[in-house]
């Protein structure tokens, strides 16, 4: 008999015609002691799964076993850690895990509960902060305390849903490191959602797909042995194998529904791309004819009380017509900075940046930027909000041939059958769909890319990117991406762009990628220059991780942690 068994386990939601079926007929058996990763895109069903092992959901058909018997409702047999930490604000650390503690342990003695928190406390790392309310935790620690609760109810079971998708790499990996090194202390059985496939791999025995018809997908083994180390991913064929055959299976079922682009692009220029001597015979005296795009000793100084701080100094580059650079480094290291100046949305403090012949001098629909947040208008349609800079731009276009130009780039990213929802109906993933589509059909000369898929589960985000770089590949317009992903940094760009540390940040090396065109995740995991890449590039963010001076050439580098699980 397995530990944990479910059975034909269905649920839907709503009636008839309007009938959502989320699962279908789960069949899974878990064994004492094994930890489990579930895997899927974002709608699949993964919380709507560990809600009904939970007993928190009741399901339409099938059952949940727990050693043989009926779940019917919560039980403090099993512990829940979901993505949200929901924590009681007005108690400490200790307060919060002590709540566990008093539900489980009632008859104990008032010193043996404050001892078992403590332990627990402990467990998790926070002993330093116990006292603490959660308003003075970052994230990170509030997780923490999250993790520390539920296993201060001595689960037989333990259920994490995402616990680490709301966190900077960094905490995540260390959160990560800190729930193997808890299971391997108490071998309690346990579930993991999650959408990160290297997450899965370093943690589970087994890691089983959940499809987006809610069925469950292939099954893998993690033959790996244990302690497993993330920045062995890089050499450990092992690694590599398990992560290209998991991502290559989630990307074909995920990409399953994919629709063709039917609509034609109108034959009509922005007016941005009209050349400049026919707009102003001045143009002539003021080209260049050596890069499309050069940054010259760039400087960023902000005023502060203790005198002027240089965030960025010295940036030189130069782009070719049509490169797209991806541009990488730690937080606080400048890159959103060298962005925004770019974007004419910062002022140059120092040095000149040319587009095409011309000094970058304030905003323009020329340089189109996909930020973080898309800032859509919440009320209009994704149709209506590209529309509105697809109006600006061409200004000699017919009506027809600008709503043509709105559905295409629409179509193109997928949205073909969304055009008419208003933005505040839309997911996360959707709204950063419209806000690519209102990039590209601005027809830039120079796209500027601020971290746009950090916000996004790690599968969507790979989905976008696909997006991304098919579109990208039909325009070939000039682009520079911000990010703090090694893996995006390498599919997207011609050169990868490192930056040191701030302050006083500046270029510190710059990686060719030779890799063929068009590309795609399934291809790049499967390249066999694709590990030496990344190797190259996480090699120079531990040589900047722990601080602004790099370590010194003669010692070895290990990979970044917080970047090795990006």
């Amino acid at each position: 008999m397995a530990f944990l068994e479910l059975k034909g386990l269905t649920k839907g939601y709503g009636t008839g015609v309007d009938r959502t079926v989320v699962l279908d007929g789960i069949d899974l058996a878990v064994e004492e002691g094994e930890f489990i990763a579930i895997v899927g895109f974002s709608g699949s069903g993964k919380t709507t799964l560990i809600s009904a092992i939970a007993g928190l959901i009741e399901p339409d058909a099938g059952e949940v076993l727990l050693k043989g018997k009926p779940v019917t409702g919560p039980d403090p047999a099993l512990g829940v850690v979901f993505q949200s930490y929901s924590l009681m604000p007005w108690l400490t650390v200790s307060g919060n895990v002590a709540l566990a503690v008093d539900a489980i342990f009632p008859d104990l003695s008032k010193a043996e509960k404050e001892k078992k928190t403590a332990h627990y406390v402990k467990m998790v790392g926070l002993s330093h902060a116990a006292s603490r309310r959660p308003a003075e935790l970052s994230g990170g620690m509030r997780q923490r305390v999250n993790v520390a609760r539920a296993l201060a109810m001595s689960p037989e079971l333990l259920l994490l849903d995402e616990p680490l998708s709301a966190l900077d790499a960094l905490t995540r990996a260390n959160l990560a490191d800190e729930i193997e090194a808890i299971w391997q202390a108490d071998k309690k059985t346990c579930v993991l959602i999650t959408n990160d496939v290297d997450e899965a791999i370093l943690l589970a025995d087994r890691i089983i797909a959940l499809n987006p018809d809610g069925t469950l997908g292939q099954e893998f083994k993690v033959q790996i042995p244990r302690p497993r180390d993330r920045g062995e991913m890089n050499h450990h064929e092992g690694f590599k194998t398990l992560r290209r055959d998991v991502t290559n299976y989630l990307m074909d079922v995920g990409m399953a529904a994919k629709v063709d682009v039917t609509r034609e692009l109108p034959n009509i220029t922005a007016s941005h791309n009209i050349p400049k001597a026919q707009a102003d015979a001045r143009a002539k005296d003021s080209l260049r004819t050596d890069r499309y795009l050069e940054f010259s000793q760039l400087h960023k100084i902000y005023p502060t009380p203790k005198g002027p701080l240089t965030v960025v100094e010295d940036f030189d580059l130069k782009l070719d017509k049509g490169e797209f650079i991806s541009l990488i480094g730690h937080s606080g290291c400048g890159k959103s900075t060298v962005l925004t100046m770019a974007a004419g949305l910062n002022e140059i403090s120092k040095g000149v940046i040319n587009l095409d012949g011309r000094a970058v001098q304030g905003a323009d629909p020329e340089r189109a930027v996909v930020f973080q947040s898309p800032n859509l208008f919440p009320w209009l349609t994704a149709k209506e909000n590209v529309a509105i800079g697809v109006d600006k731009v061409y200004p000699r276009a017919s009506q027809a041939e600008r709503q043509d130009v709105v559905e295409y780039y629409l179509e193109r990213v997928g949205l073909g059958d969304a055009m008419d929802r208003p933005a505040n109906s839309m997911s996360n993933g959707m709204k950063q769909r419209v806000g690519i589509a209102r990039a590209f059909a601005l027809s830039p000369k120079l796209l500027l890319l601020d971290e746009p898929f950090g916000m996004l589960d790690s599968l969507t985000r790979w989905e976008l990117q696909e997006v991304l770089m098919e579109v990208w590949d039909r325009t070939k317009v000039t682009a520079i991406c911000v990010t703090h992903d090694v893996d995006e940094a390498i599919l997207l760009a011609d050169r990868v762009v490192m930056m040191t540390n701030g302050p006083q940040a500046t270029i510190g090396k710059i990686t060719k990628v030779d890799l063929p065109r068009p590309r795609t995740r399934k291809a790049l995991l499967e390249h066999p220059d694709y590990y030496t890449y990344r190797q190259e590039v996480l090699d120079f963010l531990e040589e900047y991780e722990h601080g602004a001076k790099p370590k010194s050439k003669s010692a070895p580098a290990k990979p970044s942690k917080a970047l090795a699980a990006e």
